[in-house]
């Protein structure tokens, strides 16, 4: 609840829960404007909300829309490519002044929010050239960090509020100012967390599809809707004058502010932060004001995925020169365990590790800073198994495994990895404890109040509280966690090879000792020499057979190994695979123009296969419905994000309504697929066709 919150509240409702709060039909609206619902039809006015009688018409019942704004509203919709678009009407007269009003659909009904024009603002071109040379200034920024701070001076010269905060949303759904700026005499909310609680899940998912908000002045008396009945119940998820929650408002009020707004930073369909403002007396934002910020914010999203894909290619360059340093050095005529000995300080600065062990059947190598020797292999039996197919990343081993906390100390992050030699190979990178003090803004760990009717009321404190972590590592990255996978694939090759030239070597040693045996008593049984030819040409080609095998066995082994093994796959190239068999299966003149874009996810090969099934029925759905199996353009990604996937499949096709409503046996599989994989499905309008969003976790829980 930093931002201006999308925690909508209802009129006169009992809230026990924020997550269960219907923040999306709150009833009424914020009174600095007014809202007229009208029927999508006809036009005619059913419903208003705000001072209508003094403000705009003395009279607005049984009247259309068209005689209250003093334009064709109907006509201007019509004009829309998209009908779904909102439309903007500036200079609507009153009774008392002009107004600005933005129409949009809302189901059944047009909703009409009318706010009082601002009596000078910049034009077109000066907003325009404004936001032209701030982004222009982010481009120019180094790094996230530095892109951050400059957001922050740039929307509060834009918005002239007291305090603008960039908030970002951290892996535990706690949030975190990574940047700020202020009035000098306003204090600091820099690089303080916020618990997940004050921002509830369905306000995070209103910030992703309303992302502007602004509450003018948070001691504002609610204004209900009226008209016919029914209407309290109205869906306002999109008005931007929607009432907020009580609870919010309270909570703005316990932090001292008075107006607030805030800005969504939308990256790849998913919420990554705020632009959180406050002001300490009530301030507007005009909708062309709104226009630009939700613009800069836009642009702010991209140049973060930019700066974000940036550093990762970095890293990714920088981890693969010292891979390839390490395995042009591996000799794989030597034992595992001369290798780590050997390259053990290089092996633990290659994902910046403060020690490296190697637990090679009973022989246990250790470089760096590690836990003694009984604790290193209580550590290796214990990450052993969840480590078995893909290598397995804590940086907070005691949260995985409490038995283990007592080796904190220098063992709270730990990377593991398990190579199958002729003895079993257990890889482990331990990372220190990295105690650290965290700034919260109040106590996250204090219960939230409730008043004796049980209504749920928001923290008061915001002071500084601190909390100094314990049994954590500095986070391993992505990247490093890939290296070490990579390393591992190596490593299990170069294994596999050392032992099919040993099975040769064997194989060649057999057949010369045969051959001499043979020669020794050649004279002795001169009288069966054609037996003994045939018997040892029978054996010749049996050897070269098994020969033949055992190569063709290597050759798939490490076929498998490039990208996954038996247990794990490369869903990318698993899927590019499968995408590929698809295209070919269909007709050349029915084939759809499929453009691909894959992020490397290593998985297990049951989750992958189950994957593989969706993306199969999403495309056939896709040229069956979107295009009727006529030819047509189909956009397939996968992305990695944190500990999930996210799949897109998108078509250009006839949306929404030539999808089908999902009640078919194919939506019904693709359902049970993604319930049985834990994750989530959304379709959305993809203006025009339909974008069918898969998110689920990586591993299986």
């Amino acid at each position: 609840m930093i931002g201006a919150g999308d925690s909508g509240g209802g009129v006169g409702r009992d809230l026990t829960a924020c997550d269960r709060e219907p923040i999306h039909i709150p009833g009424a609206i914020q009174p600095h404007g007014m809202l007229l619902i009208a029927d999508g039809v006809t036009l005619r006015v059913v419903g208003v909300a705000g001072d209508v009688e003094a403000l705009l018409a003395s009279r607005w019942q049984n009247r259309t829309l068209d005689s209250l704004l003093g334009v064709d509203v109907g006509a201007l919709l019509a004009a829309r490519e998209d009908p779904n678009d909102e439309v903007a009407i500036f200079g609507v007269d009153g009774l008392a002044g002009r107004f600005d009003a933005i129409v949009r659909r809302g189901g059944p009904y047009l909703l009409v929010e009318l706010e009082p024009q601002e009596p000078a603002l910049p034009s077109s071109a000066e907003i325009l050239a404004r936001l032209d040379a701030i982004v222009s200034a982010f481009e120019r920024t180094l790094d996230l960090q530095r892109l951050c701070e400059r957001a922050a001076v740039a929307f509060r010269e834009l918005t002239g509020f007291d305090r603008v905060m960039v908030y970002r949303f951290l892996d535990d759904a706690a949030g975190a100012v990574v940047a700020e700026d202020r009035d000098p005499a306003l204090s600091s909310f820099l690089n303080h967390h916020f618990p997940a609680s004050d921002i509830p899940k369905q306000a995070r998912a209103l910030y992703v599809r309303n992302r502007v908000r602004v509450i003018p002045d948070a001691s504002y008396t609610p204004a209900p809707i009226r008209g016919e009945a029914g209407l309290s119940e109205i869906d306002l998820s999109d008005v931007s004058l929607r009432s907020v929650s009580p609870i919010h408002l309270q909570f703005l009020h316990n932090m001292g502010v008075c107006a607030s707004a805030s800005m969504s930073i939308v990256k790849d369909g998913l919420l990554w932060g705020l632009i959180a403002c406050h002001h300490n007396t009530p301030r507007r934002l005009s909708y062309a004001m709104r226009v630009a910020t939700r613009a800069l914010a836009g642009g702010l999203s991209r140049q973060i995925r930019a700066k974000e894909e940036a550093e990762t290619y970095r890293e990714r360059l920088r981890l693969r020169g010292i891979e390839d340093s390490i395995v042009a050095r591996y000799d794989r005529d030597a034992p595992l365990s001369v290798f780590a000995r050997q390259m053990g300080s290089e092996l633990a600065q290659m994902v910046s590790a403060d020690g490296f062990a190697m637990l090679h059947g009973h022989d246990l190598v250790v470089s760096g800073i590690c836990p003694p020797e009984p604790a290193l292999r209580r550590l290796a039996r214990t990450v052993a198994p969840l480590a078995a197919t893909r290598p397995f990343a804590s940086s907070s081993l005691a949260r995985h495994a409490p038995t283990l906390v007592d080796i904190a100390e220098t063992a709270s992050g730990v990377i593991a990895a398990v190579l199958e030699d002729e003895q079993r190979a257990i890889l482990l990178w331990v990372r220190a404890e990295k105690r650290e003090i965290v700034n919260w803004a109040g106590n996250p760990h204090k219960d939230i109040a409730l008043d004796p009717q049980g209504i749920l009321n928001p923290r008061t404190s915001f002071e500084a509280w601190s909390e100094e972590t314990r049994s954590r590592a500095r986070r391993w990255t992505r990247e490093e966690v890939e290296s070490v996978a990579r390393l591992r694939n190596a490593l299990h090759e170069a294994s596999q090879q050392r032992r099919m030239r040993t099975l040769n070597q064997e194989l060649v040693a057999t057949i010369a000792g045969r051959d001499a045996l043979l020669v020794q008593k050649d004279q002795q049984l001169r009288e069966v020499d054609s037996r003994v030819q045939t018997s040892l040409q029978v054996v010749d080609a049996l050897l070269g057979d098994a020969s033949r095998r055992l190569a063709a066995v290597a050759r798939v082994h490490r076929g498998l190994q490039q990208d996954a093994q038996p247990e794990a796959v490369d869903l990318a190239t698993y899927l590019g695979d499968l995408i590929e068999g698809l295209h070919d299966a269909m007709a050349a003149e029915e084939a759809l123009a499929m453009v691909v874009d894959l992020t490397p996810i290593a998985m297990a090969a049951d989750r992958a296969m189950q994957i593989g099934l969706l993306l199969t029925e999403l495309v056939t759905n896709a040229w069956k419905h979107a295009y009727a199996g006529r030819p047509g353009p189909l956009a397939i990604s996968l992305e990695r994000l944190g500990a999930q996937f996210r799949l897109v499949v998108a078509d250009k096709g006839r949306g929404t309504k030539g999808a089908s409503a999902g009640t078919g046996f194919g939506m019904q599989m693709i359902g049970a697929v993604v319930e049985e994989l834990g994750g989530t499905v959304a379709h959305e309008d993809n203006r025009p066709g339909l974008r069918v969003i898969v998110s689920a976790p990586i591993a299986a829980a």
